[in-house]
C-alpha cells in the first residue's frame, strides 16, 4: 500500500501500462473482486494510465478498511 497517497480523505494512485489494451485488462481483472466486495472505486482512464481514487461514501467519504482492502488487492 505504500505507493498509494492519502490526500483529501481519499487514497489515490495512478497506474501506468504499456498500452491502452493492457490498462483495460487491468480494469477487467479487478472487476470481479470489486463486485464481490461491493466497494467500487472512482477511476479514470487516459490511454495507458488509470487513476484510482478510493473512499467510502457510506462512511461520509472517509478512508476505511474497505478502501485499504481494495488498495491491497
Amino acid at each position: 500500500m505504500s505507493t498509494w497517497k492519502e490526500e483529501n480523505n481519499t487514497l489515490i494512485k495512478t497506474f501506468e501500462f504499456t498500452s491502452f489494451e493492457e490498462a483495460m485488462q487491468f480494469m477487467q481483472s479487478a472487476a470481479p473482486f470489486i463486485s464481490e466486495s461491493d466497494h467500487h472505486p472512482t477511476w479514470t482512464n487516459t490511454y495507458n494510465r488509470i487513476t484510482v481514487t478510493l473512499c467510502t461514501h457510506d462512511a461520509g467519504n472517509q478512508v476505511t478498511e474497505k478502501d485499504h482492502a481494495l488498495a491491497n488487492y
